[in-house]
């Protein structure tokens, strides 16, 4: 059966209307870097986005329409393209001004194009606002909605319209496990799991992250060969992310080389949205490369930063750049100090380079490819219960407050990163070092260099999608 292609939703509008907001709405997610500066987009942005649980559709956020420059000019015309590839338009208003020549004619020539359009009046911020959307009738639009983006006010009836021109999604449907097929050797059936068919997974998405002027940029350049992004010695040259692909070992990898994150108290105008992006990014990545300079060592903020990659659970390599100016460390030294202040990373494996002279810059590729091989990698449940039984063989599990505490067994019930569940009679009684100790072992048995584990404990047939 022939793949659901995907409608496309154009928004459009003059700058500093509310466009990359209501992408942002729409894509539930801070993506688009907004701020009260005009002309901030200056490319169109595209995000797959699901509205009322199965309606896909792939929303375009474009640049702001300005002919008041030449730059400008072309961005506008980026956007009127989009308009003429999409299959709906939201043209977008700013509704604490009154209509303007300028916006009926762009309104009225996209009608032209025969396609649903929608005119989005925007800040409406309260009922007594709402007067002035009154006004923007004049438009002839056949579909107007107020709207206040920043507040989520007035939505429902917009979604409604954008409802009859996004089709419900084509639904697969779900493999289950038979539970024959993997019994657990304590004498029970693993019957509670429900695996979905997993597609074969040869796309990487990599985020790089570090301090200002760590070298992100150099690094990205040195990996792809050529020169994609700006390397300037001024710290924070980069602000939006920058999307790059290549081809390795029949991967996809995709870098994001992030803006420079530096400290909150030195973050200047529009670079703090650069540092909410960079969360965001990192919520999408499978991967993390972690840039340290070499000529300081670990600093407080790197410390700061790394905790970002514990706390989405991405695998990790931790690149220290620099290396050929770093002054009279030796290497061990500086694996001891960078393992000292990182030891929550103490799954991720450490590489020292120079992204300038490209001093082993080329290992990196095969430590990505390696890392999630590992990242995405299902551990049999028969395996796993024969490592969970020497474990506790070696160590029994304590009891909790008097109370004994059995695991009946375990099993792998998600990847990227692994998460593993032990089945017990009291999974509020496993005392987390316990945990920490299974977790350990099965390191130790398993190759989990640069990846993450997480234990839970669950009770048999409590659902295992949420994590502890």
């Amino acid at each position: 059966m022939q793949e659901q292609s995907l409608k496309k939703v154009a928004i459009l509008g003059r700058p500093n209307v509310g466009k990359s907001s209501l992408f942002n709405r729409l894509a539930r997610q801070r993506d688009a870097i907004t701020s009260d500066v005009s002309g901030t987009t200056r490319d169109v942005k595209k995000r797959i986005v699901t509205i009322s649980g199965n309606r896909d559709f792939e929303v375009l956020d474009t640049g702001g329409i300005d002919y008041t420059s030449e730059l400008f000019s072309k961005v506008a015309d980026f956007s009127l393209r989009a308009a003429k590839e999409a299959d709906v338009i939201i043209y977008m208003v700013d509704g604490k001004s009154i209509p303007s020549e300028e916006d009926k004619k762009l309104f009225y020539d996209l009608q032209q194009l025969k396609k649903p359009l929608a005119l989005v009046v925007n800040k409406i911020d309260n009922d007594k606002e709402e007067e002035r959307y009154w006004e923007f009738l004049e438009f002839g639009a056949d579909a107007t909605f107020p709207m206040s983006v920043s507040h989520n006010r007035y939505f429902n009836d917009f979604y409604a319209w954008l409802e009859k021109y996004i089709p419900e999604r084509e639904e697969k449907p779900e493999l289950e496990l038979e539970a024959a097929d993997e019994a657990d050797p304590f004498g029970e059936f693993v019957s509670d799991i429900h695996f979905t068919e997993e597609e074969e997974d040869k796309e990487i998405n990599v985020a790089i992250i570090g301090r200002v002027n760590t070298g992100k940029s150099s690094l990205l350049n040195a990996l792809l060969g050529e020169e994609r992004s700006v390397v300037s010695d001024v710290a924070g040259t980069t602000i939006d992310p920058i999307d790059e692909g290549i081809e390795h070992d029949g991967y996809k990898i995709t870098f994001v080389d992030t803006a420079g994150i530096r400290r909150r108290g030195k973050i200047v105008g529009i670079e703090k949205y650069a540092l909410g992006r960079t969360e965001a990014m990192l919520e999408k990545a499978d991967i993390a490369l972690l840039m340290i300079d070499a000529t300081e060592g670990v600093l407080e903020l790197d410390e700061r930063i790394a905790g970002l990659i514990e706390k989405f659970r991405l695998g990790a390599l931790i690149v220290a750049n620099k290396w050929d100016i770093r002054g009279e460390k030796t290497y061990e030294e500086m694996v001891d100090d960078i393992r000292d202040e990182l030891k929550f990373l103490h799954y991720a494996p450490l590489i020292t380079i120079s992204a300038k002279t490209g001093m082993r810059v080329h290992k990196i590729l095969d430590q990505i490819t390696a890392i999630y091989e590992r990242y995405k990698q299902r551990i049999p449940t028969s395996k796993l219960n024969d490592t969970l039984r020497e474990a506790m063989n070696r160590h029994h599990v304590p009891s909790h407050n008097g109370a004994v505490v059995k695991i009946k067994f375990a099993t792998q019930y998600e990847t990227k990163p692994p998460k593993i569940a032990l089945i017990t009679n009291r999974p509020d009684g496993l005392h987390f070092s316990y945990k920490r100790y299974l977790a350990n072992y099965i390191r130790s048995k398993f190759d989990f260099e640069g990846v993450p584990l997480d234990i839970v404990a669950r009770k048999r047939g409590e659902r295992f999608e949420e994590d502890e």
